[in-house]
């Protein structure tokens, strides 16, 4: 009996955290590659919190880059970094900030085949540390593949500079991993889809360190945004061992995507998968209560007015959510919630 043919696997090769990390960028960069010359894309805020000091430290290590301050994540923005890489022949991308900069750097990598290094600004989402990147075409957003980080530099004297409401909302998103574990586990038994068992144990041991330690993340302390950056970078490896995102995006996510999509309320990423996540353990029968609680002790958001949605606006995500990921099934089904499932686990749930 052959082989079954195996999925390609990339991890990190460096992943760097604490105070003063992205001091070792140069010392990174020379670890990945002889080249002496890439491409850092960054935005506008980013550039002057990280960007300039990441250029400098690279150029007293002789290395040469140029800088993209771009927008949001939309396939122009990654064209755009794309024809400047090519203008410079830089060889590695390196993505700084907090979402958008690091999704439009690791897309561009992947479609250059090239190095990406991760330095992020803010942890509100496990994108940093991910093989995936959420960009925008036409008007709406898709998850691709992408670059997964040969390096990840998380310098928490950074980013604990960051509003607080990012950090939360990131460890939210691991949080998230467990309805979307579920899901995984009932496409296998209803699909015949297969679950990697060492992709699942990574995702949930990632989730259950943000609920065992969910009274130490507070702002102001940068041993709360390693603890949580940790959990991040074990998300991502737990998709690149999956060969997908399977393991850290269920319809919890679908629901996000969904918000989005309709483009109401203000939540982050994260955010939303945390409410989608109450939601979403509550359709599976399980320990929504669990998850309510320990976004409550984060400090993450758990019902819609805090994310400035309202209840129709929740309902008409819940219902067209399993359209956002046709090709991934969970617990939404394949024709969705109705109207009136949607209304009961947003009333039962106290999220509406």
């Amino acid at each position: 009996m052959p082989f079954e043919k195996l999925a390609e696997m990339i991890l990190p090769r460096e992943v760097i955290g604490g105070h003063g990390a992205i001091e070792k960028t140069g010392e990174v960069f020379n670890k990945l590659t002889s080249s002496k010359s890439g491409i850092i894309v960054t935005g506008q805020t980013t550039v002057k919190l990280a960007g300039e000091r990441v250029k400098d430290l690279l150029k007293s290590s002789g290395i040469e880059t140029s800088i993209v301050i771009t927008g949001q994540a939309t396939e122009e923005n990654v064209e755009k970094v794309k024809e400047q890489t090519r203008k410079v022949d830089a060889r590695v991308i390196i993505g700084i900030g907090g979402g958008s900069k690091i999704d439009i750097a690791k897309k561009s990598a992947f479609d250059l085949g090239l190095d990406f290094i991760s330095i992020p600004t803010s942890a509100s989402h496990d994108g940093v540390a991910s093989p995936r990147a959420t960009i925008s075409k036409n008007g709406l957003s898709y998850s691709v593949e992408a670059t997964m980080p040969a390096a990840i530099i998380a310098d928490t004297e950074i980013i604990v500079t960051a509003p607080f409401r990012f950090l939360a909302s990131g460890a939210a998103d691991v949080l998230s991993n467990l309805p979307a574990l579920r899901d995984w586990n009932l496409g296998h038994r209803l699909k015949g889809e297969k679950v990697s068992s060492s992709a699942y144990a990574i995702s949930e041991f990632a989730a259950r360190e943000i609920i065992n330690n969910a009274s130490q993340i507070k702002p102001h302390i940068e041993e709360s945004v390693w603890l949580v950056i940790k959990q991040i970078v074990f998300s991502g490896i737990a998709m690149s061992v999956a060969g997908s995102s399977r393991p850290a995006s269920g319809s919890e996510h679908m629901f996000a995507h969904a918000v989005n999509t309709i483009k109401k309320g203000n939540g982050l990423h994260g955010e939303l998968c945390g409410i989608g996540s109450i939601i979403a353990m509550y359709l599976h029968g399980a320990d929504w209560v669990m998850i309510k609680n320990t976004l409550q002790t984060i400090g993450a958001p758990t019902t819609l007015d805090q994310v400035s949605l309202t209840e129709e606006d929740a309902i008409q995500a819940l219902m067209m959510a399993h359209k956002t990921r046709p090709d991934r099934y969970t617990i939404l089904g394949e024709s969705g919630l109705s109207e009136s499932a949607a209304r009961e686990a947003l009333h039962l749930t106290g999220v509406a």
